[in-house]
């Protein structure tokens, strides 16, 4: 027979009670479980410094009043499991003894409430500070705080970097004048006589993110093509340090020494041009953030050249190789060592024999090349650039020769007089100016007439002009069309643009005719006489093409000439969506909160919209760029015209221009 021993306690009793002895009071007023986060950090935080608060507790009874040996945890339930978490995890024994208060006057429930409501937190501008005191004065680092307080590293250097701002920051913030989100804005770096600089600028009520804009706005992004060019890398090497932003995803951050990182680029930039000119041999090669125009720089580009059997061969034999390896390798997603290696040998055997083409000695020893940084980061290369005093000179215009031999000037040795426009016959004399100039008159009037009535020769005469203007200097555009082409530069208006896809498609299409056409501009002309129908539309289709321009201009305003654009663009079905999306740089970042919502509205649905409205502006363009992914949304000005009446249709008798020139 077991004999039941009664423990008699007093109210305020201080007693050791095993952990597996402590039970959840069924009168405490916390009914929100904790958190598991809160649990981790207490039991973190017990593992160094032990329980600093002694829980309350009361004895539990059965149902007769009497003592059953256990305890209810009145206060202290987060500490009581954080320990039962510890010994979980065997850090302690499940029966660990813990010293806990007896509490027997007052009622579990209102204690229980009182603990929970009349305490004060801490402020955070203490906790910050407190933190910062215990790195500075005791040595500790981050991830040692972390583990003394059950936090992240990461949450501690934040709340490191927090203690360390400016102090009149910090006053600003125990007043109730800056917000935390404020306070983080500022702290995105370390200056104190920045942060200073910019609440003067600003003042202590402006959004974090203009904050934040002004705290780094003299630094580069990460993300610039500057900084991708060199990398993170070589830039540290060379003494430049990365401000990085503990708060945000900041993208990787900021280069803060943008004197150091633009002499990086530009030396960077000089080194590839030099390799270049001296392994093609080029009479100059200049480096260049930005391809220079204005500068009257004709282009030449290169021609086919003929192929010895012998690499015909090679050319042959390294291609079935590579599609025969492609055939039985393609099912495998990892490569072998030796085949990845053979790839790698194909690809650099038919880099070495070329394209095909190449420039001509001449034309590489008066030409030059212009290395340009990319919006992507990576160096572009241009070729065949000419300086206007490197042009050859057009050949001087032969003189008049008289019927005897003898040469004159045009006019030479004709009086002003009416008996000088009608010389005598047989004499040999050069025939007036002013009935050359009635002989040509007529002769262009019936050449325009003939013309109108052979499309095909038309088509030929224009596509010739066009391409004159197209792909030869200014001073070898041999045509008797006046039809001049320009072409509106866009990267001014919009940068980065020759990288995107219609800008490249735009470009390599231009290679690939310039590499067709013939190099004198005398020759053009038979060469476009003898493109097939085909061809030759699509000729005139690409040299049409590069005098499009429908940028709206606020200082140049062509309303027809913008209709005109839109009809254009309704003729060939243009959908933007495959040229263009709607991302934080290209349109969300530029608008108003207001009209994210609206694209937002339009694309997803007013739930989505009206979900992401509260959110700061940054924070919501980033937001409207992922749920705008894949949906095709527009702006207006890049939507499909309204056709304003339907086009006519084409009669049966109408042939096109392909079956005409067939």
């Amino acid at each position: 027979m077991t004999q039941q021993i009664e423990v008699i306690h007093q109210d305020g009793d201080v007693i050791d009670v095993p952990l597996n002895k402590l039970k959840k009071s069924p009168r405490n007023a916390r009914r929100t479980p904790h958190a598991e986060a809160d649990i981790e950090a207490l039991a973190a935080s017990i593992a160094v410094k032990g329980v600093l608060q002694a829980p309350v507790v009361e004895p539990e009874t059965d149902a007769d009043g009497a003592p059953t040996g256990a305890y209810l945890v009145t206060i202290g339930e987060g500490r009581r499991l954080a320990l039962l978490l510890r010994a979980k995890r065997k850090e302690i024994k499940k029966t660990e003894p813990v010293r806990c208060v007896v509490d027997l006057n007052n009622d579990p429930h209102e204690i229980s409430l009182d603990e929970n409501v009349t305490r004060a937190g801490m402020h955070p501008a203490d906790q910050f500070e407190a933190f910062a005191r215990l790195a500075e004065e005791r040595g500790l680092s981050a991830d040692e705080i972390g583990a003394r307080f059950g936090v992240s590293a990461q949450v501690v250097r934040q709340r490191l970097r927090l203690g360390a701002v400016n102090p009149d920051l910090m006053a600003l913030y125990r007043a109730g004048e800056l917000n935390l989100d404020q306070m983080m804005a500022f702290a995105v770096s370390e200056d104190h006589a920045r942060q200073a600089q910019v609440l003067e600028q600003l003042g202590a009520h402006r959004p974090p993110y203009l904050i934040r804009r002004a705290m780094t706005e003299a630094k580069v992004s990460a993300t610039d093509r500057r900084a991708i060019f060199i990398g993170a890398e070589a830039y540290g090497e060379a003494g430049g340090t990365i401000l990085r932003d503990l708060f945000t995803e900041d993208g990787g951050g900021w280069f803060e020494d943008v004197g150091l990182l633009d002499r990086l680029v530009a030396a960077k930039l000089a080194g590839v041009a030099e390799d270049v000119r001296d392994k093609e041999g080029w009479k100059w090669a200049e480096p260049h953030i930005d391809f220079p125009r204005a500068l009257g720089f004709a282009r030449v580009y290169p021609h086919p050249v003929e192929r010895s059997e012998a690499e015909k061969a090679q050319i042959a034999a390294l291609s079935e190789e590579y599609d025969a390896l492609v055939s039985e390798w393609d099912a495998v997603e990892e490569l072998p060592p030796e085949v990845e290696a053979r790839f790698q040998e194909i690809d650099a055997a038919l880099d070495a024999v070329g394209d095909g083409t190449a420039y001509d000695p001449e034309e590489i020893a008066r030409g030059g090349v212009f290395v340009i940084l990319g919006q992507d980061g990576v160096a572009r290369i241009e070729r065949g650039l000419i300086r206007p005093e490197d042009m050859p000179r057009p050949e001087p215009e032969p003189e008049a020769e008289s019927a005897d031999g003898e040469v004159r000037a045009d006019g030479e040795g004709e009086g002003a007089g009416p008996e000088a426009e009608e010389p005598e016959e047989d004499s040999g004399a050069l025939l007036s100016e002013r009935l050359v100039l009635d002989l040509t008159a007529h002769r262009t009037l019936a050449l325009r007439d003939a013309l109108a009535a052979n499309s095909t020769v038309a088509l030929t005469a224009v596509v010739h002009a066009l391409a004159l203007f197209a792909f030869y200097p200014a001073y070898e555009r041999p045509t008797c069309l006046e039809i001049k082409g320009v072409s509106a530069y866009l990267d001014g208006h919009a940068a980065g643009i020759d990288d995107t896809r219609a800008g490249r498609s735009v470009a390599e299409r231009h290679a690939a005719w310039a590499c067709r056409v013939p190099k004198a501009a005398d020759e053009l002309w038979s060469f476009v006489q003898g493109l097939p129908a085909t061809d030759l539309l699509d000729l005139l289709a690409h040299c049409a093409s590069l005098a499009v321009n429908a940028v709206r201009t606020p200082f140049d305003r062509k309303p027809a000439a913008w209709a005109h654009a839109d009809r254009l663009a309704q003729a060939v079905d243009l959908d933007m969506t495959g040229y263009w999306t709607p991302t934080v740089a290209s349109y969300l970042g530029r608008v108003t909160k207001g009209r994210i919502a609206e694209a937002v509205r339009e694309a997803v649905s007013e739930e989505a919209a009206e979900r992401i409205g509260g959110l700061k502006k940054p924070d919501m363009a980033s937001e409207a760029e992922a749920l705008l992914a894949g949906k095709g949304w527009l702006p207006s000005l890049l939507r499909k015209p309204v056709p304003v009446q339907s086009e006519p249709e084409l009669q049966p008798e109408a042939l096109s221009l392909t079956e005409e020139a067939a």
